[in-house]
């Protein structure tokens, strides 16, 4: 079976959820791999809610239905306050990128509290400015940043990024509608260590099977290389 947009491969799937310290249920879901642990573990934050982002935004249920499977990781998706899906409503509203540092904290502490493995955050867009600003408060191995707009996220937040254990990876878009290559290596300048991939071709928004595979691939190369390139077909005793 080739692994298209549809394709939603095994893997345990939970429906969860994360309670913040100011009194919101988020709702959200857990795929683990089948039968056995998992590697590491990707907490996505998804883009803007106010702009039609959500847990189920395409790149990140991509990944919730193909990398249990094809690379041993668990992936933790969840709506941030105010935010709808087909999973449910999260509590509370949007907090412009402010209140929600409370939703990345209550998806850590779920994850500490499972025990889930080498976690990364894997950010999108609004979701990459929560990953830079609030990422260091919690024990990670580093974070993922798909198309960094950098608008809410100040230079002293990225700055703080240098010399840290975490490793911060960023796939910047050739034709992004806010941030391409050029001027996003004067902007994470400040963090020597950041491995930048610029994506010919890409765009903000990831559209397509091809650029899904090369961010999934991208991510997989980080978090688990053992795993990496990822196949394009499935059999039943893959």
């Amino acid at each position: 079976m080739e692994i298209r947009a549809g394709v939603e491969l095994p893997a345990v799937r939970e429906q969860i959820e994360l309670h913040t310290a100011d009194g919101l249920t988020l709702v959200g879901e857990l795929a683990t791999p089948v039968g056995r642990a998992p590697v590491a573990t990707l907490v996505t934050l998804h883009p803007l809610p106010t702009h039609g982002g959500f847990m189920d935004s395409h790149i990140l249920r991509k990944a919730a239905g193909r990398l249990p499977a094809l690379a041993d990781l668990a992936v933790l998706r969840f709506n941030s306050r105010g935010t709808t899906s087909p999973r449910g409503t999260s509590g509370g509203s949007f907090g412009d990128g402010v209140d929600e540092r409370l939703d990345v904290a209550a998806a850590m502490a779920f994850v500490a509290e499972r025990g889930l493995p080498d976690p990364w955050l894997l950010g999108w867009s609004f979701g990459t400015e929560l990953a830079i600003k609030y990422g260091l408060e919690h024990p990670i191995r580093g974070a993922i940043l798909l198309s960094p707009p950098l608008h809410r996220a100040s230079a002293a937040d990225l700055a703080a990024w240098a010399g840290r254990d975490a490793h911060l990876v960023a796939l910047i878009p050739e034709f992004d509608d806010y941030l391409r290559p050029e001027e996003a290596r004067e902007r994470f300048a400040s963090v020597p260590g950041t491995r930048l991939i610029a994506v010919e071709g890409g765009k903000h928004l990831w559209v397509g099977e091809s650029a899904t595979r090369r961010v999934l691939d991208e991510v997989v190369a980080v978090v688990n290389p053992a795993a990496a390139p990822l196949p394009t077909e499935w059999t039943a005793s893959a």
